[in-house]
This record gives structure tokens, sequence and C-alpha cells, in this order.
């Protein structure tokens, strides 16, 4: 690089060597120990910095990012509590499978010895969330590091990579450019697999096909998936949790396994063959008295052609060719009516989004319990990408959006966002308004965490007030238009579904964030 400086820091080599390999983007809330990569950061002008003002904004983002841009991008973590923040949407991330590099600062190496106040197991803490962890030795080798980390990032499937970055081999003398290094690819198809595979369609019996991740992601892989199904009777599901749908009209609309235990059971009832392709056996989100943990039928036999390291696309088409399905044509879902005034229910929102959400919007669904019945407005609304939550844990969507609209700009995202699992990393807004996203936030409001109201019953519990007082966002009730607008981000409350409409409509067409307030 013609641009590179004969003497650099440790700090500056990783910036540079990460930027060479594609990595330009760069989240953040960083701390004193990180200051010689925010100077590196700023000297170098290689990346856009993001600030987030949580850690868990700053994997959020990141992860919405990877999602839309099929890329890692760089956070910046401060110590093993900084690292802790961060953690819950790691979790998230990595269920995803998207890939991330973590770096995350230390103690300088003479100073850890000393158990200063912020000393902790930096590597310790990040290996539960991690599937990689390693921790600089010097700043001459430091730039190497970040380009492991890198590759591991970027194999099959995506990883989240931590490397752990003492301050004083940021910051000593020593640096040197490392050249990117070639990331796994994907796992071989096993020729037994793809046979087993034609066997279980020919077979007669009911048979499933379970596709996630990078199928799902992909149209052409869905409209042969959707062939394939047509020419072996065999019926097409989602997983549960996906990181990304590629929906709309023009689509082949693929149901997802429900959350709910016994729906999900009744779901697979019927089925005697599952061919998994890039996802594992489902399995219950929670153990219930009484009900089992995998979801399949015992007697179902199953296949999994491919696994989470494998090509789902190639081994579709591998199969379409073995079996003579073409690509299949899919059918245009029927628009709901456009709903008529009336106060706001599941049902009329779901088609309010049906008929307001713009061609080419990415929509972030982390509804919760409301995802059930606003899921369907997706097959029917234009074309669309629809992220959703993937491990469980709350708080994702107001991150997830900011990080999708920065790998995306051009396009508008609309956030479903259940009201409970907002207050986690509402400090997201901020993010979207400091880089003037096109981002419309839609809290659905119901002022409980409602989904826990059910789990309640699930296990048998008969709650009194003392448990649903636990389980009621009352007392004070939140005023989410008031504290969007302390973030930055204008916003309304409605309470009549043709104002929703109308208010979706009139934010996705102007710049910047906006919020609206949906009372169910």
């Amino acid at each position: 690089m013609s641009d590179t400086p004969k003497e650099m820091n440790g700090a500056e080599s990783v910036v540079r060597s990460l930027h060479s390999a594609g990595v330009d983007v760069c989240f953040a809330n960083p701390g004193t120990s990180e200051m010689q990569f925010v100077d590196a950061l700023d000297r170098t002008k290689l990346m856009h910095c993001v600030l987030g003002l949580f850690e868990g904004v700053v994997t959020g983002a990141a992860d919405g990012y990877a999602r839309m841009a099929d890329k890692p991008a760089v956070t910046l973590l401060h110590l093993a509590p900084g690292f802790a923040n961060a953690a819950a949407n790691l979790h998230n991330a990595r269920k995803a499978r998207v890939p991330m590099v973590n770096l995350v600062g230390d103690h300088a190496l003479r100073h850890q010895k000393y158990d200063a106040p912020l000393s902790a197991d930096v590597e310790g803490a990040c290996a539960p969330f991690s599937d990689w962890v390693r921790s600089g030795r010097d700043a001459g080798s430091f730039a190497t590091d970040a380009m492991e980390a890198l590759r591991v990032a970027k194999g099959r499937p995506g990883r989240i990579a931590s490397l752990v970055a003492p301050a004083d081999i940021g910051w000593d003398a020593g640096g040197r450019i490392a050249a990117e290094i070639a990331p796994d690819g994907p796992a071989t198809l096993e020729s037994d697999a793809l046979d087993d595979a034609v066997c279980a369609l020919e077979s007669g019996e009911k048979t499933v096909i379970i596709a996630g991740n990078s199928v799902l992601g992909d149209v052409a892989a869905l409209a042969l998936l959707q062939g394939i199904a047509e020419k072996t009777g065999a019926q097409i599901l989602a997983p549960t949790s996906n990181r990304r749908m590629e929906r709309g009209q023009g689509r082949l609309a693929v149901a997802k396994i429900p959350y709910p235990i016994d729906a999900a059971l009744e779901c697979l009832a019927p089925y005697r063959r599952a061919i998994l392709v890039e996802t594992t056996p489902p399995v219950a989100f929670f153990a219930y008295p009484d009900r089992p943990s995998l979801l399949l039928p015992e007697a179902c036999k199953t296949v999994t052609l491919t696994g989470l390291d494998g090509d789902g696309p190639a081994a579709l088409a591998a199969l379409a060719d073995r079996i003579g399905a073409k690509p299949g044509k899919a059918r245009d879902t029927v628009m709901p009516a456009r709903p008529q005034a009336g106060t706001l229910t599941l049902k009329n929102i779901a088609a309010a989004l049906a008929n307001a959400l713009p061609e080419d919007a990415i929509i972030i669904d982390e509804s919760v319990s409301s995802g059930g019945d606003t899921f369907p407005a997706g097959n029917a609304a234009k074309p669309n990408s629809w992220l959703a939550l993937t491990g469980g844990s709350i708080g994702i969507g107001i991150p997830l959006s900011a990080g999708a609209a920065i790998a995306c700009p051009d396009r508008p995202v609309i956030t479903l966002q259940a009201d409970g699992s907002a207050m986690y990393t509402l400090q997201g807004l901020w993010t979207q308004a400091r880089e003037g996203s096109n981002v419309t936030t839609i809290i659905l409001a119901n002022q409980s965490y409602e989904i826990l109201k059910g789990e309640l019953h699930n296990v048998g519990a008969q709650p009194g007030p003392d448990a649903l007082s636990m389980l009621n966002l009352d007392r004070p009730e939140l005023d989410f238009v008031a504290l969007a607008r302390g973030m930055g981000v204008p916003g309304r409350r409605v309470e009549d579904v043709q104002d929703l409409m109308r208010a979706i409509e009139e934010a996705v067409a102007e710049p910047g964030p906006f919020l609206i307030e949906a009372m169910i």
C-alpha cells in the first residue's frame, strides 16, 4: 500500500490490515485501553466508525450489518466488563452464524499483574460467546493475529472471533501489515447424504424439507426449493428463528416452525421423513412438563443433506438435478384488504404492514409475542428482507436495525419492536439519529411481557396478582415517544390502524429515523 507508513504502532497495523482485507466499518464503544485504536482509526480514515452508547448496541449493530452486507464488521469493546455488556447480542449473532471480529481491549501486559480495578479474565469472558479467542502478545505480530481472527470469522458458517488487545501492544512501535488469509470454504456435499435425501423424497412417506441460513436469503435457492417440493410433494418449513429471509411478492412463502411448544409439535407431527438443509434438528426453546425436547416425531427418519458448515444452495441444486426438478414460480400471496379505521389489533396491524411496507424494505422482527400474527405480512408485502431474533436474547431489534441501515443506506428499514425488549437497548435510537439512518421503529406496545404470561401457563402455574405484576410494564407507563425524542428521534403515538398505515408510509418516505408507538 503506497500510503502505508514505514513505521507504525500495533493498533495502526491492525486497522490497516483489516481494511486491506475488506473490513471498512467499526462499531465501537471504546474506553481508556482502546484509545490507541481510536487514534489509529482517526489518523487513517479507513473505516466508517459508528458509536454505540452501550456495548450491546455495538454487537447487535455489527450483527445486522453482517446479515445485510454479507461480510464482517469489526467491533471495539472495553475490557471484560465491556464485553459482558456486549455478550447478549453476541449470543444472538453466534446463533445467526454471522461473521464478526471483536477487538477487546485489556490492560497493558506489564499492568496485568497488579489487579487494577477493571482487571478480569478477558479471554475467559469472551470464550462462551466466541468461536475463536486469542490474546495479542506483541506489536509485530498483532496484525497477523487480526488476520487469523478475520479468517475464522469469514469461514463457513460465519463465526465470532474475539481478539484481546492489551493496551501496550497497540501503542508500541513495530507494527507490521499482515496479508489476508483465505477462510475455510463450505463442507463438501457427501454423496451418501444426497442419496439419502433422494430416497426420502421417493419414499412415498410424508416428507418435510427444513431449510435455514443461506438458503432463506437466496431468492434463486428458494425457487429451486419450491421446484423440488412441487416435483416430489414434500412440504417446506423454516426454523423458528432465522437470520435473514427473502420474502414478499414473487418469492416463495416459507412457513416457520411455530415457537409455542404445542403448536410446533402439531406442525411437525405428520412427517415421517425430514431433510435438513443448513440447519439442525428442531428443538423446543425450553423444556416443559410432559413434552419432548426434540420436536420431530420419534418415528421420523432424518437426513442432513448439508449441515451448518455446508453450501445449502449448491446442495439443493445437486438434489434438483438428481430428481429432475426445475425452479418453481412463486405464487403471490393475496394482499389483505387495506384496513379501515379501527382500534389496533394484531390482525389489522399485519394487514396494515402488508399494504404499507415499501419495496426492498428491510424488516427487523423483534415483535416477540406479536410475531406469530405479524409474520404473514412479509409474504403479502412487496419484496423485502426479513431479519429476526435468532438466539432468544431480547434487546436485538433496535441495534440490528442500526447495523442493517449502515450496510444498506439506500433501503428503508422498519423495526417491529416489542415494548419490553425495546428497553434493553433503547440507546440504539441515538445511534440511528447520529447516523441519519432511515429507520422506522414501530413499538408494539401491549405494556407487558406478554410472552412470559404464556410461559407461566406452559409450566402449569396459576399466577396471582404478584406474579402478574412482575410481567406488566405499568406503574409507571412507558412513553416511547418522549424517550425517542430525548435521543433525537421524532415520533408519534397511534391507536387507530389507519393512522398507523399513514404514519408508516410517511416515515419511510422521509430521511432519518422515526418512532411509532402503536398501542395494542
